[in-house]
């Protein structure tokens, strides 16, 4: 008989869509899907940007917020009435893990401040430094205290919610990670990214990058597998089901 917390589905809010020349590879929530090793059915899928509305928290393992080209700053009406269900959701212990867009929208839900990054785009294989209390993380524990990862982001969460614990943190951002209570993250990397994923992203942002100076063909080419960020989504999904 199978175990009944595997048979309970991820609930996935979609808050975008690929860049256009990468949506013939799926959209971010069968990205994230693949990556964490879900099976079709053992998400559900909502897509809020494009007005679908939001379920019942019951009956869902854990949630899953996407990326997504959008800026939280900008106050989207869907923006807005999945952060107000998010908020909910956290505080009744629904487990949580937000993905770039996901991660701000998570932090702004909980009262944290989401804006501009200062120092500009990041983009490509960088490094992640976990702080020492990663060290007592579900997802985090174990993984070494620097590790690779995929990013592509203009805004930051710049203050985490108030009582949050940030995990992780690099040069270019002081919050790739935090963890607010006992059950809702949020991570500024990517662990659905592939290398493929971050080499096509860089290439489709190739004449923004070159207006900032910076070489896509050299960015794509230092792109390197990041094995440890996606444990790190694995790690949810299992977490979650417990």
């Amino acid at each position: 008989m199978p175990d009944a917390a595997a048979c309970v589905p991820f609930l996935i809010l979609q808050t975008g869509v690929p860049a256009a020349s990468m949506r013939r590879h799926g959209s971010f929530a069968h990205w994230i899907r693949v990556a964490a090793g879900l099976d079709r059915d053992d998400a559900v899928v909502v897509d809020v940007a494009n007005g679908e509305p939001l379920p019942a928290r019951d009956g869902f393992a854990g949630v899953i917020v996407t990326g997504s080209a959008a800026m939280v700053t900008e106050r989207r009406d869907w923006s807005e009435r999945s952060a107000a269900w998010l908020a909910e959701a956290a505080q009744a212990g629904l487990p949580l893990l937000g993905i770039c867009y996901g991660h701000q929208l998570i932090a702004h839900a909980l009262g944290g401040t989401v804006g501009d990054n200062p120092r500009g785009r990041e983009m490509g294989t960088v490094d992640i430094d976990l702080h020492p209390q990663a060290g007592r993380d579900p997802l985090f524990a174990g993984l070494p205290t620097r590790f690779a990862a995929q990013a592509t982001h203009l805004q930051s969460v710049l203050q985490p919610p108030p009582g949050a614990t940030v995990l992780a943190r690099n040069d270019h951002d002081a919050c790739h990670a935090f963890r607010w209570g006992e059950r809702a993250w949020g991570v500024q990397f990517h662990p659905e990214f592939s290398a493929g994923h971050m080499r096509g992203y860089i290439h489709a942002r190739a004449d923004a990058l070159a207006g900032e100076g910076r070489d896509s063909r050299q960015m794509a080419a230092a792109v390197r597998a990041t094995p440890h960020a996606r444990a790190v989504l694995r790690r949810f999904v299992r977490h979650a089901r417990r």
